[in-house]
């Protein structure tokens, strides 16, 4: 780091940026640490029209700037262990899965909240795995982000058919619409989104073939029936 600082000073602006662009954002963090100048490049929303996060827990380092510049978002959880338990039904979870979750179930919320503030050119959005954003959320990003043109959403439990209709409302530069594993999604929800945008690419992989959320008190009448077809069969 310290050698690359000593040969970057001569360097412009322009060039710093070319330089940092080709770091990841830890690396680009600790470089602008060395330096008031470094720093200043980090800062240029202009750096950022990239930004990609393996795990919400990412979310809270401060190795990134959100701006006008971003173009492209994506954050993509890929730890099984908490996905399986953000996945499970609110109240299905156990005390010690409540407590996994308190731990960050607004942190992606609150995100989506600055990026709708921050970053109105904002033209893709990839969400996967993140199993407590709502429709609200989604609702939010559409209206701030107006040229979005992709939205893709994967194994967000919460996600249902309001989601689809804020769509077809809000979603006036939306080109591809997939939300895949999303099991709150109906075949009513994506008829109805393709009835009012005919021309949106919209796909929903396994989502409306897979079984509902449901509260205790609707699954009752349910297994009262199933218990009087097998007590006349």
């Amino acid at each position: 780091i310290w050698q690359l600082t000593i040969i970057t000073g001569d360097l412009n602006r322009e060039c710093l940026l070319h330089l940092f662009s080709f770091l990841d954002k830890d690396s680009r963090r600790s470089l602008s640490r060395t330096c008031h100048r470094l720093r200043q490049v980090f800062l240029d929303p202009c750096l950022w029209n990239v930004l990609h996060f393996s795990s919400p827990c990412q979310l809270r380092r401060d190795n990134f700037v959100l701006g006008a510049s971003l173009r492209y978002l994506a954050v993509c959880w890929h730890s099984s262990r908490v996905l399986q338990v953000c996945n499970i039904e609110d109240w299905l979870k156990t005390s010690f899965q409540k407590d996994i979750c308190s731990k960050h179930d607004k942190l992606v919320s609150t995100f989506l909240t600055h990026v709708c503030h921050m970053c109105p050119n904002l033209l893709s959005l990839t969400l996967s795995g993140c199993g407590h954003i709502t429709d609200q959320d989604v609702i939010s990003v559409l209206r701030c982000c107006r040229r979005l043109r992709r939205l893709h959403l994967e194994n967000c439990v919460r996600i249902t058919d309001s989601s689809l209709q804020a769509v077809a409302a809000h979603g006036h530069s939306l080109e591809v619409v997939r939300v895949d594993f999303c099991r709150n999604i109906t075949q009513t929800g994506l008829q109805s989104c393709r009835e009012m945008r005919p021309a949106l690419r919209l796909s929903a992989e396994k989502s409306a073939d897979m079984i509902p959320d449901s509260k205790p008190e609707e699954r009752l009448p349910l297994r009262r029936a199933l218990q009087k077809v097998l007590q006349f069969s």
